[in-house]
């Protein structure tokens, strides 16, 4: 898959709140980025990221740009609550090699709003 797909086929998996098809996405030694946290290393601890944030939120993404740059897509996306964020993602062999993804900018966003 070509990094846009990847990233495609990231939100669709990431909407139906299925951690471990999401993680499958992610190549074993992947590192996942979150703004101003610690970064998560390797496929099962992301995949325990996920589950942990599931659990506790509800988000839903709605990709609002997908760019493709070479082996790399940024996503911009909102929620249905009016929440804003963007994720990057480097992809190698169809699977991704990093992401960050700034949660932050969502929380700015609300915070600005109300």
């Amino acid at each position: 898959m070509k990094p846009r797909e990847v990233v495609e086929e990231w939100v669709r998996r990431f909407n139906m709140c299925d951690a471990v098809a999401v993680a499958e996405l992610y190549r074993e030694d992947a590192v996942h980025l979150p703004a101003k946290q610690r970064s998560i290393a390797g496929r099962s601890a992301i995949q325990k990221m996920f589950e942990q944030d599931f659990a506790v939120a509800g988000t839903t993404c709605i990709p609002e740009l997908i760019y493709e740059i070479g082996m790399s897509a940024v996503l911009e996306w909102r929620d249905p609550i009016g929440r804003r964020g963007c994720g990057a993602f480097a992809v190698r062999d169809s699977r991704i090699a990093f992401a960050y993804w700034d949660e932050l900018a969502s929380v700015r966003v609300a915070e600005s709003s109300t």
